[in-house]
């Protein structure tokens, strides 16, 4: 029996194993406008693309609200990316991206058949902002589900990670 490749494996432990992703970017300043209106903005914190499939449950959400606020990637005095949003007292805007989970596998078109539907979604998400709100201790700021959003950010550094629940590195 002919060993499987390694990115054989990945594809299939992916298909199996779903997970939330995010995409986090260290940001100077960023604002969400839908219908040409400001619906939220922040200052020095993090801009957060949230992405949530199917799998995703509440133990996937807690273990990322945990990395994102204590993920150190904002310089100390020396220079050092040594602090984390919370040590900042730095601000946190969330939006919801089900196209995270694009599967660009066959053809040209992304698939998006992995990402959770609405009525899976919405809950995970509301639940994902409330208890970052609860363990950073302040007001965050969103997007709205579902809705046509233009995102403005100035990305500091740049500063740009991707971590997901289900590949804890």
């Amino acid at each position: 029996m002919p060993k499987a490749s390694l990115r054989e494996i990945k594809r299939k432990f992916k298909q199996l194993f779903p997970f939330m992703r995010l995409v986090i970017q260290r940001v100077k300043s960023a604002s969400v406008t839908i219908e040409n209106a400001v619906f939220s903005s922040i200052n020095t914190g993090l801009m957060v693309l949230v992405g949530i499939e199917d799998a995703d449950d509440e133990k996937d959400a807690d273990w990322l609200i945990q990395k994102l606020i204590n993920l150190r990637i904002f310089s100390d005095t020396e220079g050092k990316m040594n602090l984390s949003v919370k040590e900042i007292n730095g601000e946190i805007l969330v939006v919801s991206q089900f196209t995270l989970h694009a599967s660009t596998q066959k053809g040209n078109r992304p698939s998006f058949i992995k990402a959770a539907r609405p009525e899976k979604a919405i809950p995970l998400y509301e639940n994902f902002v409330k208890k970052l709100k609860l363990d950073l201790g302040k007001e965050i700021k969103t997007g709205k589900f579902g809705a046509d959003m233009k995102v403005e950010l100035i990305n500091d550094g740049p500063v740009t990670i991707f971590i997901d629940s289900k590949n804890k590195e």
